[in-house]
């Protein structure tokens, strides 16, 4: 397993990463929403990279894991930034994204900042423009009136953790929405998603696949829930990273 370290930013922030050495293109792992690099696909991805001799780099957000920061006050661009500041300081040549979750919404924002560093793209049930359509849209007005009042709501998640949903993550959010724009890769782009996900709709990830213009292919799971995080998942991530790094020229 490659060493923590940290990369400190302009702000004083800390973010904490791991980078292994390889061929390229490299794979960027891009975490989820109050994940960190240590969990099961983001080490699954870096022990295919690792049994295949390419390149891998994960780290925590801000926020996140080891990383400096509270996670209350973190925000979709602050995360953005965060990836950004990995790529262009840390990853050497173009890179293939693997984002999952709120990290496939940080991959496509990606996508449009950073084209040339991009080899091909692998979105794990992505949550693109999570905070407008799958937080503040599904909200009643009672919840929506809290959250612009009292600035934040605290809402349970999966793992019986509460988090705060807050007034500035959902206006800042709006600042990164990619649904309904269009993004014309010259790389592969693979989806996966499970047709069981409760927490962001197989249908969502089909938004996500139709803001591409390309060579897009999207694989529903029937049975899979949002972790896409099984056995046979982690297989299908590890088969579809073969394809991509196929499709992908070396560098």
């Amino acid at each position: 397993m490659a060493d923590q370290n940290f990369l400190e930013l302009v702000n004083g922030e800390k973010i904490a990463y791991r980078l292994a050495a390889g061929r390229g293109p490299g794979v960027l792992w891009l975490g989820g929403y109050h994940s960190d690099m240590n969990g099961t696909k983001a080490q699954a991805v870096a022990a295919w990279a690792a049994r295949k001799g390419r390149a891998s780099l994960r780290f925590d957000y801000f926020g996140h894991g080891a990383s400096s920061g509270d996670f209350r006050v973190g925000t979709i661009s602050r995360w953005r930034d965060d990836a950004l500041a990995v790529l262009d300081k840390l990853a050497e040549g173009p890179q293939i994204l693997a984002g999952s979750s709120m990290g496939g919404w940080i991959a496509m924002l990606l996508a449009r900042l950073r084209p040339e560093r991009i080899a091909g793209l692998l979105l794990i049930a992505p949550a693109a423009d999570f905070t407008e359509v799958l937080m503040w849209n599904a909200m009643p007005e009672e919840m929506r009136r809290r959250i612009m009042e009292e600035g934040y709501l605290l809402r349970q998640g999966d793992d019986g953790e509460s988090y705060p949903v807050t007034r500035e993550i959902i206006e800042d959010g709006r600042n990164n929405l990619v649904l309904g724009s269009t993004i014309a890769p010259d790389y592969p782009v693979r989806i996966l998603h499970g047709m069981a996900d409760a927490d962001v709709p197989w249908r969502h990830g089909l938004k996500a696949a139709e803001s591409f213009r390309g060579d897009v292919t999207m694989t529903l799971v029937q049975r899979a829930d949002h972790r896409l995080s099984a056995p046979a998942d982690i297989a299908l991530i590890e088969r579809t990273l073969d394809g991509l790094a196929e499709d992908t020229k070396p560098c």
